[in-house]
């Protein structure tokens, strides 16, 4: 594979204003992107963010350091052209969330499952009007139709850029609750994030710590924080 990276081109970055919102210019030049759409931002916090990461460019154009450029790409390029079936795969995370699927044993990780997992169901409950029925073991067993579908509504009344980051908060905790946790500031969205990785934990405790796992977690964990990040700017 090459190392080939694009080289910085241009002297000054600033955020303008277009229509349907704002936009980076490089040097007079509006930045497009990788479908070679315009780059459309819908608020200035997002705009800012992304004129920012290309500031910081130095000689050669990194994008594993423009985490907001490449969640806007995606917003335009991917769930702009595809809105209705992005916001059905993440609502189908709700017939197999994560926070309603419990051990069978041993009894301190059911323990465990309960306090941290069921505070959010409780909260969903309250929140959305929707009680998601923890069962026990792994095997499917379906929600309640019409709560999945009322969770279905609410992740398509999502705009493009907050269901790119909506995508990650779900995909990366494996739990839809989780993910509307996040973007309603139930708690701090570290704290959202270690709730999802209790099975992880839980593991790590009984057979101790390996470090290729907690690499990959921390990968994972960046990306979750990014996308709340992401989400915060995004209306």
């Amino acid at each position: 594979m090459s190392d080939w990276k694009p080289k910085r081109f241009w002297t000054a970055c600033q955020v303008v204003e277009a229509d349907g919102g704002f936009t980076v210019e490089l040097d007079g030049r509006r930045v497009k992107t990788p479908a070679r759409a315009g780059l459309i931002l819908p608020t200035l916090p997002m705009a800012q963010a992304i004129a920012a990461e290309w500031d910081a460019q130095e000689e050669q154009v990194d994008p594993g350091t423009m985490p907001y450029t490449r969640s806007a790409n995606a917003a335009i390029d991917k769930v702009l052209i595809q809105h209705a079936e992005v916001a059905d795969m993440l609502a189908d995370y709700g017939d197999s969330d994560l926070l309603c699927y419990r051990a069978a044993h041993p009894q301190e990780l059911q323990q465990r499952q309960a306090e941290q997992w069921d505070p959010v169901l409780d909260w969903a409950a309250e929140a959305m009007s929707v009680r998601l029925q923890p069962v026990t073991g792994i095997l499917h067993q379906p929600q309640d139709v019409a709560a999945l579908d009322q969770l279905r509504r609410r992740v398509h009344d999502f705009n493009n850029f907050q269901l790119a980051a909506f995508h990650d908060l779900v995909s990366l905790s494996g739990s839809l609750i989780l993910g509307f946790a996040a973007t309603s500031d139930w708690c701090d969205a570290q704290e959202i994030w270690r709730i999802s990785r209790l099975d992880e934990q839980w593991q790590i405790e009984q057979w101790g710590h390996d470090d290729e796992a907690h690499e990959a977690a921390e990968v994972k964990r960046s990306a979750f924080l990014h996308a709340k990040r992401f989400y915060d700017v995004s209306d």
